[in-house]
């Protein structure tokens, strides 16, 4: 494929974002990598992908950063708005990777979604 058509986001020293590069780039697939700690999370992004997947599926509420956000702050996300506002504020609360297409969004480790979506660029 000559042309980027996938955007993984996530973090480079995350070993589920590690998985989702390594799967595309084994398979031949072009992608953009997109960085939260050196490019930060756009909000459009985030607003697209609450679209597409529900918000709790988005909150890594299992990782370090989760478990460290004040307990009120945690008890706070309840919506995809305080979700949404979360995610801005604290990058690495999102699960990774999440990886777009177009309109789809696939968050987490899941060759089987990458490969569908693979299959429908060619």
């Amino acid at each position: 494929m000559n042309k980027a058509t996938i955007t993984v986001y996530g973090i480079p020293n995350c070993g589920s974002v590690t998985k989702a590069r390594m799967w595309l780039a084994e398979h031949g697939v072009d992608y953009v990598f997109h960085d939260f700690k050196k490019q930060g999370v756009p909000p459009e992004a985030v607003d697209l992908w609450l679209q597409h997947v529900s918000w709790d599926v988005l909150v890594n509420r299992k990782g370090t950063t989760w478990r460290k956000l004040d307990p009120d702050l945690q008890a706070s996300v309840k919506d995809s708005d305080s979700a949404r506002a979360v995610m801005l504020a604290h990058a690495s609360v999102i699960k990774r990777p999440v990886v777009v297409q177009g309109q789809t969004v696939i968050v987490g480790v899941n060759p089987e979604a990458w490969a569908r979506v693979v299959s429908q660029m060619n």
